[in-house]
């Protein structure tokens, strides 16, 4: 099966709230990888620490992952895959209850406080709504592809 990716240097990847099998995350991370492999990532990084949250938490390596990207897996095809060779073996409750923390989750730590409010101000320095990591992500799409802040 030949899957076409995503040209990520001419619109962004799925926003991290578009869930897959209830991983928030998951088709974002799916649309980097495949665009990776063709060279249509432009200025989105597969394998980033997002991709490592989502990886870890399924059980699951970006390597193997980005082979089965590469064999052409739709999505519904790599979610069957990723149940299948999980090593953690997520439950439905522990899959809802892990992305919907990771949708309200912010900046923890005086570091990642700092990278965050540099990439605010960089994306949107008036708007002040901006408090969590999908939030600054979805601002920073939106910014990159013409919109306004």
């Amino acid at each position: 099966m030949d899957m076409k990716a995503p040209d990520l240097t001419k619109r962004p990847p799925r926003s991290p709230r578009v869930r897959l099998g209830g991983y928030v995350a998951l088709p974002r991370m799916l649309d980097k990888g495949r665009a990776t492999i063709a060279g249509l990532n432009g200025e989105y990084h597969y394998d980033c620490p997002l991709d490592q949250r989502i990886l870890a938490f399924a059980g699951i390596t970006a390597e193997k992952l980005k082979e089965q990207l590469a064999a052409g897996k739709g999505d519904g095809e790599i979610l069957a895959w990723v149940e299948e060779v999980s090593t953690t073996k997520p439950t439905a409750w522990d899959i809802e209850a892990w992305s919907s923390f990771q949708e309200r989750r912010s900046p923890s730590e005086p570091d990642s406080r700092k990278f965050f409010n540099d990439y605010q101000v960089a994306c949107g320095p008036n708007r002040t709504d901006i408090t969590t990591w999908f939030e600054i992500l979805d601002l920073d799409d939106h910014v990159t592809f013409g919109g306004q802040a």
